[in-house]
């Protein structure tokens, strides 16, 4: 409840009252996504939580109508989703939706994951908004491969093959885990139905830690570009101020997918999907979807199969210890040269190892994705902590 111009609380009438008297959820609900205080400051970037919700919604939806049409066998996942398409009424765009939401949904996130770097938004007392944001991450990660597996192409059945391969790598464990994830000695039956229960089980965990990503979130209130604000003046109610920026971000977004939706389908598929798994007839290039090929990259580029698994892994799990690694109590990147120069680095560093692994890692790429590689971890276990200790040695200096 708010307070009135008297100073009291303002009384609910009606319908509304009576139920906020019994159960706050209106008042609640006012006071976490209508008054709630932003900082006045915030740019655009910290529209793309908004996408991200409306395309996690739009996922689920589109994903639901799609499981109760599947078929999760090795004989007819693929002609089930062949009737999909054709069968069932709306059916192709209810998977183009789906399959051009994972894409721009990973795509947005690997945005909002680099301006909570680039603002430092997992210092205290954000830490465990962070790591429910890495949970996030890694899960999505899982729940994406396991719905590109599914439809049981030539890609999907040997993108399964290959992951069983790394896993099967891991010294003692790794052939007992790999002969578990596949059910026997190549993908069959089994597989298909372990990546179907975890694909759809995955989607709703996902929906559950985004809830406790966004009760983190408001607790300990919004980060900015400048840092921490926590004067009133430089704040804004969340309605209707920051709602209006968030909707124009989603209606740009929604453009965006609709273009690549109706107009550029071609850049999140792979033609070799198109045709039924053939376990005789291994493909010239196996690779991942866009979004895994900076860590494909990056398991290629090192020598050592079991190597490459242990960086590609370390790859996502570094990101964890980051409130731990950058101990610096300035936040505000304008106040950080160093940091805000490695931070636009490591963008290029990624996409860098994207296109590496877009190119099988061969060749003068190898070079690239080995540097590129390095650069990567040296960000966050050498500069990080280096820029961190000179910068809080500067900022004891000055007071």
């Amino acid at each position: 409840m708010s307070a009135g111009a008297g100073g009291g609380e303002r009384e609910e009438s009606g319908i509304s009252g009576w139920i906020d008297s019994r159960f706050p959820v209106i008042s609640a609900f006012r006071g976490q996504y209508i008054r709630f205080p932003m900082p006045r400051n915030l740019n655009a970037l910290w529209t793309v939580g908004a996408m991200l919700t409306v395309v996690l919604l739009l996922m689920l939806a589109t994903g639901i109508t799609l499981a109760m049409n599947f078929t999760p066998t090795a004989a007819e996942a693929f002609a089930s989703v062949e009737a999909i398409e054709r069968r069932l009424p709306g059916g192709w765009l209810i998977r183009a939706m789906h399959m051009t939401g994972a894409s721009l949904f990973l795509a947005a996130l690997y945005v909002h994951l680099w301006r909570g770097l680039y603002y430092a938004s997992y210092k205290k007392p954000r830490e465990i908004l962070w790591l429910f944001g890495m949970v996030l991450l890694a899960l999505v990660m899982v729940t994406a491969f396991a719905g590109y597996v599914l439809p049981w192409g030539q890609m999907s059945y040997w993108g399964a093959d290959v992951a069983g391969k790394a896993i099967g790598a891991v010294p003692w464990a790794g052939p007992v885990t790999e002969r578990l994830f596949l059910g026997g000695d190549r993908p069959g039956d089994v597989t298909l139905h372990h990546l179907f229960i975890l694909h759809f089980v995955l989607a709703f965990v996902v929906l559950g830690v985004v809830g406790l990503h966004v009760a983190a979130l408001h607790y300990t209130g919004s980060n900015s570009p400048d840092g921490e604000v926590r004067e009133p003046e430089r704040t804004l109610p969340f309605h209707p101020y920051f709602t209006i920026k968030d909707g124009l971000g989603v209606a740009v977004f929604a453009l965006i997918f609709a273009l690549v939706l109706f107009f550029l389908p071609g850049l999140i598929t792979e033609p070799e999907n198109f045709r039924p798994a053939n376990p005789l007839h291994t493909p010239a290039n196996i690779e991942p979807e866009w979004y895994f090929l900076p860590f494909y990259a990056i398991l290629q580029a090192v020598p050592s199969k079991f190597g490459g698994l242990v960086a590609s892994a370390g790859a996502i799990a570094v990101l964890f210890a980051v409130p731990w690694l950058d101990r610096s109590p300035v936040r505000a990147p304008r106040l950080r040269p160093v940091y805000r120069v490695a931070m636009l680095c490591l963008p290029v560093a990624f996409m860098l190892l994207g296109l590496a692994g877009k190119h099988h890692v061969q060749g003068g790429w190898l070079y690239v994705a080995q540097l590129a590689t390095l650069y990567y971890f040296v960000h966050f276990l050498v500069l990080m902590p280096v820029v961190s200790r000179r910068e809080t040695m500067t900022f004891r200096g000055q007071v």
